[in-house]
């Protein structure tokens, strides 16, 4: 990487900017009313590199009449394997085979490939783990959406073909996630899936500026929950401004039921007035939430299970406010 171009990355991590490079693999989507830009899965060039989240759908900025909600959220010294350095509504998917498989053996995690188990510690989405198969990318490119799509072939009996569309809908501030996952190996793929939603919402630090609303009373219990974030009135707030290098962070928002119309969140920025709904067709599993100074993010989790020769699809839509 040049020198000039390591300075613009420490620059734009360091004030929560989106970077710009022509060294990263991108491209840019609109319907007209949204505008958003894509980094694209590349082994070599991609500006995402690392083990723990999908591939597909890296997205440093979306814009909606002038408000932002997406950007470098991440203060750390920028590194392409570093496992968060990454952008935008982003998804993981829990590993798959790892308790199964013997040290030096393969497990898989969805979006990225199979990875060799170093040792006999659980499963940690901080480890720089060794990828043995990064499988296949196949990106199809349209004015108004990205296709993604990822092949892996025989990594230890498991195997699959992953589709990822980033949508905006025509004439509507809406975008929409659609997947698909079909089981191609011998062996059933168990796991669960979420999405981060790193949103910096009009670049608006961590504080009572920044509420989030659910369609049901919700309880919290863990790191800042009942001192600086409070859950009532059916929302998450804030006392006051997270300072940096704190954070909050509770493993099991509770509240939810088995209804996908559960899967219901609104993350307002009350001083700009820019708000992002999000909803779901699948019914929660779990619900993480964690959020430092730079960003915030609900994370729901929703369950998957395919057979061999099955093949699963989910939809998730973001409808973006301004007023």
């Amino acid at each position: 990487m040049k020198k000039s171009l390591v300075v613009l990355v420490l620059l734009g991590s360091f004030c929560g900017g989106f970077i710009p490079s022509e060294d990263f693999p991108s491209a840019k989507i609109t319907n007209g009313e949204i505008e958003a830009e894509l980094y694209l899965p590349d082994a070599n060039r991609g500006y995402y590199q690392g083990t723990r989240f999908d591939w597909a759908g890296v997205m440093p900025r979306l814009e909606y009449r002038k408000h932002s909600y997406f950007g470098i959220w991440n203060p750390a010294k920028y590194d392409p394997q570093l496992h968060d350095a990454i952008a935008g509504p982003v998804e993981e998917f829990v590993a798959v085979g790892m308790n199964e498989a013997e040290i030096g053996g393969e497990f898989l995690k969805i979006g990225v490939g199979s990875l060799i188990k170093p040792d006999a510690k659980p499963y940690s989405f901080n480890t720089p783990y060794q990828i043995k198969n990064g499988g296949k990318w196949t990106v199809k490119k349209s004015i108004d959406k990205i296709e993604f799509t990822h092949v892996i072939s025989d990594a230890a009996g498991y195997g699959y073909v992953y589709r990822k569309t980033v949508k905006l809908l025509n004439g509507k501030p809406e975008m929409v996630l659609e997947h698909s996952l079909k089981n191609t190996g011998q062996k059933p793929i168990e796991t669960q899936m979420y999405n981060h939603n790193f949103f910096m919402i009009d670049n608006e630090p961590t504080g009572p500026n920044i509420y989030t609303s659910f369609p049901y009373e919700i309880k919290a219990e863990g790191k800042g929950f009942g001192s600086i974030a409070k859950t009532e009135n059916r929302a998450i707030s804030y006392t006051k401004e997270l300072e940096s290098g704190n954070f909050v962070f509770t493993a099991g928002l509770q509240g939810f039921g088995l209804s996908p119309d559960d899967y219901d969140i609104l993350i307002q920025n009350l001083k700009t007035g820019a708000s992002v709904q999000i909803t779901c067709d699948q019914p929660l599993a779990k619900f993480v939430y964690w959020a430092c100074h730079t960003t915030s993010c609900p994370e729901p989790y929703i369950k998957l299970s395919v057979k061999p020769k099955e093949e699963v699809k989910w939809k998730i839509n973001y409808k973006f406010i301004a007023r």
